[in-house]
């Protein structure tokens, strides 16, 4: 018998505006699609001073796994003396940064900063 394993991979699309690199995930950020995901917010940390926005708001499940993402690029961002900010409208995953002892580690906002909703001549690119 053959399994078959149905996961909504992460989908995102990226932008820059002023500066700030804006990353909107989709689906799910679990122990199959982190290490792609790992792999691109490692390329946008790299550089010094990086301002990195990671939308939320569309992810429908993140595990142990996708907190672990976000908890490096966290890392990497401050070592570089940069930026990271969650957008999030979800308690569950407000509830879930605080069940794993999160609450307070990341610089979290329920809608991105006006000056990044719109990009005028910004770029878009879509990835995975």
């Amino acid at each position: 018998m053959v399994e078959t394993l149905v996961t909504s991979a992460p989908r995102h699309t990226e932008r820059a505006a002023d500066g700030t690199t804006v990353v909107k995930l989709r689906g799910e950020i679990d122990i199959l699609t982190a290490p792609s995901l790992g792999a691109r917010l490692d390329d946008l940390t790299a550089v010094v001073l990086p301002d990195l926005v990671v939308d939320l708001r569309a992810v429908s499940f993140i595990d142990c796994a996708g907190l672990g993402v976000l908890c490096r690029a966290r890392n990497r961002v401050m070592e570089r003396h940069g930026r990271l900010r969650l957008i999030t409208e979800s308690s569950q995953f407000l509830r879930v940064l605080s069940g794993a002892g999160l609450d307070g580690v990341f610089e979290i906002y329920d809608r991105l900063p006006e000056a990044l909703t719109a990009a005028p001549g910004g770029s878009l690119i879509a990835v995975g």
